[in-house]
């Protein structure tokens, strides 16, 4: 193969190689990617001259091959700046190209065209190597001043590199030195082929060269040297400790951190690193052939908590390579974890357990140990609203601390104990620890004291004993509550046990409970009319009492779910009943007997619950009788609470015509200090209030009196439970108007009401 073949497929080769680089980079998402691209494209116009002027033993076509190649070298420069511009931005403090290198290239490109007209720039001539013309640079002046132009823009960009490279930190010189040499190389080769005056530019493979080395270092060349650096000072750094191994699992290198957590001090003690991370950390169980696991270390307050992470480094081929322990102090974050668990475990004010933790672990205790006998039990403080309220928040929660101590002194080793909320808590006690008569004198006498400070605080325990098959906790804490019910005011016991009475009372309670709404759509509840007379004892009026007529337990007095349906508020529900029902009661009277009112009883949490003004106006309304004929009535302990909105919605029923009685007078502690006040019509006087002292003639001067205030204050007076025919003189005599009670008549169904009172 002769010299002109060989250089002209090389060239053509690194032609093509060059234009897949161009492909490649233009195609690059980096940034630099089109400048790769562009430089890549410039570099191939003179390798493909020179290819021309070997290949064509013709004048013409090596002269095309000379403009070519010329020409092409301005290029090559241009975009040499182009790309040096952005490769080093950023990197030479304020470095330029000058807009004149530009300049002085596109002038360059101009003579060199023009050479074909003035003949200035170049010549070639033809000359015989291995037997073959071939056509040899004959320089002139334009081809002195082209190289004076391309060597002086190339020294330029040179200057860049080199100052950019003196001014970088050296682990960040590689990228700039790798470019500068190729260049470097480049203009050595150029040079020789200038002096030599040799046929074939060989300078040219340096050239492509060029170009592949920069497409590669500038796209995908990786600095390790730099990132080795970079890892190696950040491993060094960082503030866990880092152990590598080899595959032998030899350690070979420890971050200072690492050699200062097991005691070393060179690199000639790697070897004994392994040996003191076991007898550190013990011999760490393995997952998957790879350690993650947590140790202790140390005892008491000294204790240090470390997290130990090994992984596995693989080659291409999945052949291990090494491995790298990293050693972390957890110590604060697992301290962190602790106190985090703590708060959400235990009560912030006492440090008992807090409810849900308490049910989690008396459910765990019983689960575990389902032979033993337990008692739940629930502790109450009575009225501490009092202890706030006197004595300040200060105070009690300096109490419910003292309690909490107080329970965790008494409590036994087996006992779980916390704080359910507010001013209750509850414990689980194995039956045989368990010993009432000890708790019952310590709940008697229990005070707390603080300063000069003293209170009694009355503390009430209620027992539930636990079955074998129960294990709703909340269930078992509801009946140990309950208990707490049979307790008297009297405070002489502190200690109740749930029993089969408490569970009786409960399921009754919710048995009627859920039969109201069918009890008062079916009419099972049905006001009794109790007669009122006059002081000739002629029946007036009535007051409505509720029944309820049950399809199973037959009669039922009011004291068998009246308390039940005030506790849980659906005494609405009756209330509203029993007004419906007084009101077609009277509708019915009104055209016979007009005069004739009834008496309809209003709740106390009617207030609460319900507008009873409206609801009752409306009734009134709708049935179209008089609101006189319907009189409100209620009790004394009504006005004890919220007095000044109770008086202005009593004043409102009386605006719209009502008459309003206060029953049970003088039970109370405030009537007397309020009756100024009170908007009311009657006074229902109770004469159980009579029968409350021995002294009679004092109680009878009392309701005289009481009689004859109401009389002076322009209210009527109207006496219940009278029973005798003693008592109802008594009372006549002493001014009173009105009565009720069983001298008369009980309270009996609206038909016999109607046929007593002559109104059928």
């Amino acid at each position: 193969m002769t010299s002109r073949l060989a250089y002209t497929i090389i060239f053509a080769i690194l032609s093509a190689a060059l234009a897949c680089c161009a492909f490649i980079a233009s195609r690059s998402r980096k940034s630099i990617g089109k400048t790769v691209a562009l430089l890549e494209m410039a570099l191939i116009p003179p390798v493909l001259g020179n290819m021309l002027i070997i290949a064509s033993g013709r004048r013409e076509v090596a002269l095309l091959g000379c403009y070519i190649y010329f020409i092409g070298w301005d290029c090559v420069m241009f975009s040499l700046l182009h790309f040096t511009a952005v490769y080093c931005k950023g990197c030479g403090n304020g470095q330029k190209i000058p807009a004149a290198a530009y300049l002085s290239l596109a002038l360059d490109s101009v003579q060199l065209l023009l050479n074909s007209v003035f003949g200035h720039a170049f010549d070639i001539e033809p000359i015989l190597v291995d037997g073959y013309a071939y056509y040899r640079l004959i320089p002139l002046f334009g081809q002195t001043w082209h190289r004076i132009t391309v060597y002086g823009v190339l020294a330029a960009i040179m200057l860049v590199y080199a100052i950019i490279i003196f001014r970088m930190p050296r682990i960040y010189r590689e990228k700039y030195s790798i470019i500068l040499i190729s260049m470097i190389v480049v203009c050595i080769l150029e040079s020789f082929y200038i002096f030599s005056r040799s046929p074939i530019d060989r300078s040219m493979i340096g050239l492509s060269a060029f170009g592949l080395v920069t497409f590669y270092f500038t796209l995908y060349y990786r600095p390790h040297k730099l990132l080795d650096r970079m890892l190696s000072d950040f491993a060094s750094d960082m503030p866990d400790s880092l152990f590598m191994f080899d595959p032998s699992g030899r350690c070979i290198w420890a971050n200072a951190t690492g050699c200062e957590l097991i005691g070393i001090h060179s690199e000639e003690e790697y070897e004994h690193a392994v040996e003191k991370l076991t007898a550190l950390f013990g011999t760490p169980e393995r997952t998957n052939e790879e350690i993650n696991v947590r140790r202790a270390v140390g005892t008491g307050d000294s204790k240090q908590y470390f997290s130990l992470a090994e992984s596995k480094v693989m080659d291409e081929n999945r052949r291990l390579t090494g491995s790298y322990l990293r050693v972390r102090d957890v110590t604060d974050e697992h301290q962190e974890i602790k106190r985090k668990m703590y708060d959400a475990t235990h009560d912030r004010l006492t440090g008992l357990y807090t409810r849900e933790y308490l049910y989690t672990q008396i459910s765990e205790r019983l689960a575990s140990d389902p032979s033993t006998q337990y008692y739940v039990l629930f502790l109450n403080i009575k009225n501490f609203k009092v202890v706030n309220d006197v004595f300040g928040t200060d105070f009690g929660d300096y109490a419910i601390q003292r309690i909490a101590q107080w329970i965790e002194s008494y409590a036994h080793i087996y006992s779980i104990y916390g704080r359910l909320g507010g001013d209750t808590f509850g414990a689980l006690v194995r039956k045989e620890d368990f010993c009432a008569e000890e708790l019952e004198q310590a709940l008697g006498s229990f005070r707390i004291k603080r300063n000069e400070t003293q209170y009694h605080v009355l503390l009430q325990l209620g027992v539930y004993e636990i079955s074998a098959a129960e294990r709703d906790i909340s269930v078992m804490f509801d009946r140990a509550h309950l208990a707490l019910s049979t307790l008297k005011e009297d405070y002489h016991s502190h200690i109740s046990f749930y029993n089969e009475e408490i569970r009786q009372k409960l399921l009754w309670n919710q048995e009627i409970s859920a039969q109201l709404d069918e009890a008062v759509r079916a009419m099972q509840l049905r006001p009794y009319l109790q007669p009122i007379a006059d002081g000739s004892g002629k029946i007036v009026g009535a007051e409505a009492l509720v029944r309820w007529m049950h399809p199973k337990h037959g009669f039922l007095s009011p004291a068998a779910f009246i308390p039940v349906f005030e506790k849980n508020g659906m005494i609405i529900e009756v209330d509203r009943h029993m007004w419906r029902c007084a009101c077609e009661i009277l509708a019915r009277w009104k055209h016979t007997h007009p005069d004739m009112f009834i008496s309809v009883n209003i709740s106390p949490k009617d207030f609460y619950f319900i507008d009873v003004v409206a609801e009752i106006q409306a009734m009134v309304k709708e049935y179209d009788i008089d609101p006189r004929q319907l009189r409100i009535e209620i009790t004394e302990t009504v006005m004890m609470n919220d007095a000044e909105n109770r008086m202005t919605i009593l004043n409102a029923f009386r605006e719209l015509g009502f008459l309003v009685e206060m029953d049970d007078f003088g039970s109370g502690y405030s009537s007397l200090n309020m009756l100024k006040d009170m908007p009311v019509d009657v006074l229902k006087i109770d004469m159980k209030f009579l029968g409350r002292t021995k002294d009679q003639d004092k109680a009878n001067t009392i309701v005289r009196n009481i009689i004859k205030l109401s009389q002076e204050l322009g209210i009527a007076s109207l006496t219940e439970g009278v029973e005798t025919q003693t008592q109802y003189e008594a009372l006549s005599d002493m001014g009173c108007k009105l009565f009720q009670g069983y001298y008369f008549a009980k309270p009996m169904p609206v038909d016999e009401f109607e046929s007593f009172a002559g109104i059928a």
